[in-house]
């Protein structure tokens, strides 16, 4: 299995061509179908004597591959979609091939020391100091829970006596704050925005008094989101900032969304007292053109997860020294380099190309959003703050929304299922690409 025979060179020679196509081409959108249809056509595709690596690859571009929707599609605005450079998504295969293992620096210090330079640029644009530093995780769910973990882990050490914990958050978080608490079996404190659904330090202030009236309990962590994944919406950074600081409490920004805008400087000011967060994360696969997956994790001082997060073992002892090892810094152990996609994009363009491509994406909403406040049919929700454009149709129930958004995939126009907002159906346009053109927009804009 492991002689590059004349078989795998020419198979390696159809996955590079196909892998080059797709990038040349544009995406295509595709569709999902059902398991029982996929099954009809492929039949079961493990077997005892093996496909062969031409028949195998065949299955998954002619079929499978087509029944994934394309997340880099430009009409494809749902959720929060992403959009890798080709330099990226090249530089994937590289590591790929490269059998590249990002757990410690004594098996990957080249990689890993990439890594840390894409990390000492997000660190730098936040006003972190230079002890700033962490790791590339899987996704925004895991890098939160593993800062909440170290958070919980320093209010255990100031205060002994506390049986029940809580992370304090907005109503409007992201739905691994959930998840994290239940994992971490802690209270989630959520507390309710302002009109303008944006947490403010005043009301964080009036929550924990409330909250703190019982001796038994306390908060460990005050969570601000930098970029809402429904809205767009941004935390006041500064003032909850300022309030954790006076109650000595850690403060986490979750920027999975948002912070990549960091690098824009017509929205820098906006993300204000993020200097001030003792953790953050950010997702560059998701505004920060890099391929799925890889979260920034961040800590002021990396010391304090060092102290919680590195694993013991008779096997594991060679790597306890004074080297980065990157698996110290989250939950898990093994790690792929996956950093080193956005490293290699990142380099290779430069910083000045990032903060263009990110204006771009944001003009294309403000765009949107002046077409959607003209088009008789649509109410805007609110003026979008970073790339993210909400709206409603005049009119329109819920399965009026399902019902158009099937339809758009099934015409292979776009992919834009529906999301709420104070129970009712909306729409957003979540414009992370920057090939996503104003004509886009148009096109959807006149199926409504």
């Amino acid at each position: 299995m492991h002689q590059f025979t004349p078989e795998v060179e020419a198979l390696a020679n159809e996955v590079l061509a196909y892998s080059l196509q797709r990038l040349k081409s544009d995406p295509p959108l595709d569709g999902p179908r059902t398991a029982e249809d996929l099954f009809k056509e492929v039949g079961n595709t493990i077997t005892e004597k093996g496909l062969g690596g031409h028949q195998a690859l065949e299955v998954f571009t002619e079929v499978l591959a087509k029944a994934c929707i394309s997340t880099d599609h430009p009409r494809n605005l749902a959720f929060i979609p992403s959009a890798p450079s080709e330099y990226a998504n090249l530089f994937d295969l590289v590591v790929g091939a490269s059998a590249l293992y990002g757990g410690s620096w004594q098996e990957g210090s080249g990689a890993v020391f990439a890594e840390n330079q894409a990390l000492r640029w997000i660190s730098d644009l936040a006003g972190l100091p230079e002890s700033a530093g962490g790791v590339f995780v899987q996704g925004g769910t895991i890098g939160n829970l593993s800062a909440l973990v170290v958070a919980r882990e320093e209010a255990r050490k100031k205060h002994k006596s506390i049986t029940k914990w809580a992370i304090a958050c907005s109503e409007e978080s992201h739905s691994s704050l959930a998840a994290a608490a239940k994992v971490m079996d802690v209270e989630l404190l959520k507390i309710k925005p302002n009109e303008s659904e944006c947490l403010t330090g005043d009301l964080v202030e009036k929550a924990l008094a409330e909250f703190h009236k019982d001796k038994t309990k306390r908060v460990f962590v005050i969570v601000a989101t930098a970029g809402t994944t429904n809205l767009g919406i941004i935390d006041d950074l500064l003032s909850i900032g300022n309030v954790a600081k006076k109650n000595d409490i850690w403060y986490h920004v979750d920027g999975a969304y948002g912070l990549a805008a960091l690098c824009a400087p017509s929205v820098r000011e906006k993300f204000n007292g993020v200097e001030l967060a003792d953790s953050l994360i950010v997702d560059p696969h998701k505004w920060l053109f890099a391929p799925f997956d890889a979260c920034a994790l961040i800590y002021r001082n990396p010391k304090l997860a060092k102290e919680v997060h590195t694993q013991h073992a008779s096997y594991l002892d060679t790597l306890h020294d004074d080297s980065w090892s990157p698996s110290d810094y989250a939950i898990n152990l093994t790690r792929r380099t996956r950093g080193l996609p956005f490293w290699f994009s990142l380099a290779a363009h430069g910083t000045n190309a990032y903060a263009e491509a990110m204006e771009q994406t944001m003009i294309v909403a403000k765009n949107a959003a002046e077409k959607i406040r003209n088009h008789p049919n649509l109410k805007l929700i609110c003026e979008p703050e970073l790339s993210i454009v909400a709206f409603e149709r005049i009119g329109w129930e819920k399965a009026d929304y399902l019902k158009w958004s099937e339809k758009l995939l099934s015409d292979q126009i776009g992919f834009i299922p529906p999301s709420s907002h104070k129970g009712k159906s909306i729409l957003r346009f979540a414009i992370v690409n920057p090939w996503t053109k104003i004509e886009d927009i148009d096109i959807i804009l006149a199926t409504l």
